[in-house]
């Protein structure tokens, strides 16, 4: 079984969304990004989800050397559907798996999620990208 698959409904249960599960090495540091949609992950949030999601490895035999729960950060990956839709009108920054226009990367607000499209506005212009095409997809931080 995936991490990802195992982990997402014991966090929903808990209140929380399972963004992301990175284990570099089978059996080594395993990190998990979880996030909560009123005011974000806190310290104590982290400390319950750690000794919650110890138990259940242990149980379901998933073999790690430490775990790291955290935020996603200011620079949230964007993966789900649900992702994009929630974060219209934010600024993000897109790398494609192939080419459009002879560029990867762009950068522009999130106007639009609709049947799989991804309406960019960048300087002023809308553009639609593909979803199955998008490789990366981050949150712009904003500061100040």
């Amino acid at each position: 079984m995936l991490l990802f698959e195992l982990l997402e409904p014991t966090l929903a249960g808990m209140g929380y969304e399972l963004v992301e599960v990175e284990q570099p090495s089978p059996g080594k540091l395993l990190r998990v990004f979880v996030d909560k949609q009123d005011g974000g992950i806190t310290l104590e949030d982290c400390v319950a989800i750690s000794n919650h999601l110890a138990q259940l490895l242990v149980v379901e035999n998933v073999a790690y050397s430490r775990l790291e729960v955290s935020s996603p950060g200011l620079d949230r990956p964007l993966k789900k559907k649900e992702d994009f839709l929630r974060y219209q009108g934010e600024m993000i920054r897109v790398r494609l798996r192939i080419p459009c226009d002879g560029q990867k990367n762009f950068v522009g607000k999130l106007h639009t999620m609709q049947n799989d499209i991804l309406t960019l506005e960048i300087d002023g212009e809308l553009r639609q990208i593909q979803l199955s095409n998008v490789d990366r997809a981050r949150l712009v931080p904003k500061f100040g």
